[in-house]
């Protein structure tokens, strides 16, 4: 990845995590999930309200560090307005992109930036946290 791109990518982290989107506790939901990253403290609590099978509104909650916000606030963006079939598709080609699986991740628009957590595995669970929460708020449906 060429430097202009790894900064491009960055300036979308960082601006995802000082300025969330969909970042709130509803006032009512459907059905919620919540999830933890042990080795970092990232907490992450996922909300989703159906309308018949699509995903009306999703927002979520949580600490953590800038990849984990930024990964839950782009996810919010991409899901709404999905089916759950669509959903849970997406889900698992961004946890397989990310894993280092051969997932073009930009097809997903801005969630591509999250590419860069390949190169420090460690940081892979901080993105892939909130999509983990989601599948399981989706299931739980």
């Amino acid at each position: 990845m060429d430097d202009s791109l790894q900064e491009l990518y960055q300036a979308v982290i960082l601006e995802h995590n000082r300025v969330p989107c969909n970042k709130c506790v509803p006032l009512s939901y459907d059905f919620h999930a919540d999830g933890y990253n042990p080795s970092c403290g990232d907490k992450v609590s996922v909300y989703v309200n159906f309308d018949g099978d699509r995903v009306a509104a999703l927002s979520f909650s949580g600490e953590g560090c800038a990849i984990s916000q930024a990964s839950a606030s782009l996810m919010t963006q991409l899901i709404k307005n999905k089916t759950r079939l669509e959903a849970l598709t997406i889900i698992d080609d961004i946890c397989r992109g990310l894993s280092g699986e051969d997932v073009d991740l930009n097809k997903y628009g801005d969630v591509g930036a999250l590419i860069g957590v390949r190169k420090f595995p460690m940081r892979i669970k901080c993105a892939t946290m909130a999509w983990h929460t989601l599948k399981d708020a989706i299931r739980d449906a």
